[in-house]
């Protein structure tokens, strides 16, 4: 019997706008067949440490201020330190994806921040695995990735609309990267099985 890989969404949102990203990458990922844990980094638990310990994946999310992550959220990159020490997430795949307020909104440097941040914990990136959309004459704003990242899922929402408002095309974007990394978790899982690592 094969077991589901495990994927952990570790995020902070400061107005709900992210939260509807991680909800979205949530279930694209139960969709593709994970067994998934939300969690919010500005309120963590022993147990979801534990679970982030646990997971066959883990998806960094967080909105992008002043051109990176949020506070909360480099609080919880801080705090990590405790597992890199010991090569606790060695190998586990990452991923991400952020909101701003404008089109770019500097968010690639968010995507670029979960990046090394990966990469100190010598974790392996998830990248979105889609070609930019909505960049042709006969493209549409409703287009997966309509923003045009690579690195992970971009999302734009207006800053004076809630959360009820993050497009649709975002979430959409966001709901195929949850599957891309959980698609991606099974054919790792299944590698190293083979390769008996």
């Amino acid at each position: 019997m094969i077991t589901p890989p495990s994927v952990a969404i570790a995020y902070h949102s400061g107005y709900g706008h992210t939260t509807v990203l991680a909800e979205a990458v949530r279930d694209g990922a139960v969709e593709a067949g994970a067994v998934v844990h939300l969690i919010k980094v500005d309120e963590i638990t022993d147990e979801q440490w534990e679970q982030l310990d646990a997971s066959d994946a883990i998806v960094f999310g967080s909105p992008t201020y002043m051109g990176t992550a949020s506070g909360a959220f480099h609080q919880f990159a801080e705090t990590t330190s405790k597992r890199w020490i010991v090569h606790s997430w060695k190998d586990k795949l990452a991923a991400g994806f952020s909101n701003s307020g404008a089109k770019s909104g500097d968010k690639l440097h968010t995507l670029q921040y979960f990046t090394v941040l990966a990469a100190q914990h010598g974790m392996t990136w998830v990248n979105l695995g889609l070609h930019p959309g909505w960049n042709s004459s006969t493209a549409s704003e409703d287009d997966l990735n309509r923003l045009g990242f690579y690195l992970g899922a971009g999302a734009q929402t207006h800053t004076d609309h809630g959360p009820e408002e993050v497009h649709k095309a975002d979430i959409a974007t966001a709901e195929h990267l949850g599957r891309r990394v959980a698609e991606q978790a099974r054919i790792y899982a299944a590698g190293r099985a083979a390769v008996g690592a």
